[in-house]
């Protein structure tokens, strides 16, 4: 839409910031005496029911104050949102979240611990359902009686572990030639690739048999994977928000909203932000949705994501996100060189 007026975006943000903090419908009264805008109150009523007319705010009741609409988040987050830094103590939490993990999946649940923590919001990592992503390297090794351990390692620095059974009396040469022939034929090739690759096999019976063992276990690995990985942390914080706890109708769309898994991993992967009634499902539309990429290398691994209600803190929220999708793709990109 067309930009507003000056002294309107000045009033559609103190509307924001004080319906943010503190959750309730916003009088004139509150924006003439806390913000210094050199008008009338007349002229700031004046102003709020024409930002209104524009669809930028809301009135919930004739006698209440305005809350932000849809379309004025959306204008305050193109528009007026002003770029920042995470704080130090909290690029603290988020690095130190981020360095002291060594796989894929560990590092996406501290992150996503330490954001939700930072935020008091929901906060998510997808991890991309690509097909095309290879395998780095696998290796099978014992652990005990008739028990291997298969180590699979991916491109983007994702690990899986699968115990499978070996025959009684299975040697460490004989996992020798298995680590060969499953190195021979899955390193470097893409997960997609493996569903439809033929199957490696061994003339020595007993090593044929693990080796068919370990290459199933491979194979089912890699259908988890194309499916993507969704982990999620601060489920309590968002549904603590205010805006769920007086609603039943919201809260019942927001947990309908983070109890279906495909739908919330969907809705959270890719990049951008989304605002109420921006996002596809109905049950979300109560909902923003902030989402980053991180990468390993040069290579898209998966997003970061905040999810909460619209009414949040934005410019911090978003500097947190960025310097979280940042750190991730640093340590990330370490562990796959």
């Amino acid at each position: 839409m067309d930009p507003i007026s000056n002294r309107q975006e000045q009033i559609l943000q103190a509307v924001i910031v004080e319906y943010v903090t503190g959750a309730e419908p916003v009088p004139s009264e509150t924006i003439v005496k806390k913000y210094q805008l050199g008008v009338r109150s007349a002229t700031v009523r004046s102003e709020l029911a024409e930002i209104t007319e524009l669809g930028l705010l809301d009135q919930p009741h004739t006698s209440a104050g305005r809350v932000p609409s849809d379309r004025g988040y959306r204008y305050y987050v193109d528009r007026l949102l002003v770029e920042r830094e995470p704080e130090g103590q909290e690029k603290k939490s988020v690095r130190a979240a981020a360095e002291e993990e060594d796989t894929l999946r560990t590092l996406l649940q501290e992150t996503t611990k330490a954001l939700s923590r930072l935020t008091h919001l929901l906060s998510a990592a997808a991890v991309l359902r690509d097909a095309q992503l290879r395998v780095r390297s696998v290796l099978l090794t014992a652990v005990g009686p008739g028990r291997s351990l298969l180590v699979i390692v991916f491109q983007n620095g994702h690990i899986e572990n699968r115990l499978i059974d070996c025959p009684p009396g299975t040697t460490i040469l004989q996992l020798g030639d298995v680590n060969a022939a499953l190195s021979r034929s899955a390193d470097g090739q893409t997960i997609g690739s493996l569903a439809k690759a033929k199957p490696p096999s061994h003339d020595d019976a007993a090593t044929n048999a693990v080796l068919k063992t370990a290459w199933n276990a491979l194979k089912s690995t890699a259908k988890e994977i194309t499916r993507g990985k969704l982990i999620t942390e601060g489920e309590e914080y968002v549904l603590a928000q205010p805006e769920f706890q007086r609603s039943m109708d919201e809260m019942q769309s927001l947990l309908a909203s983070i109890e279906d898994e495909e739908a919330l991993l969907s809705a959270v992967s890719g990049e951008g932000v989304t605002i109420g009634r921006e996002n596809k499902l109905e049950s979300m539309h109560g909902l923003t949705i902030l989402r980053r990429s991180f990468f390993a290398g040069e290579e898209e691994a998966g997003t970061l994501a905040i999810v909460g209600p619209k009414r949040m803190h934005y410019d911090r929220t978003l500097a947190l996100l960025d310097y979280s999708a940042k750190a991730v793709s640093d340590a990330l990109s370490k562990l796959v060189k």
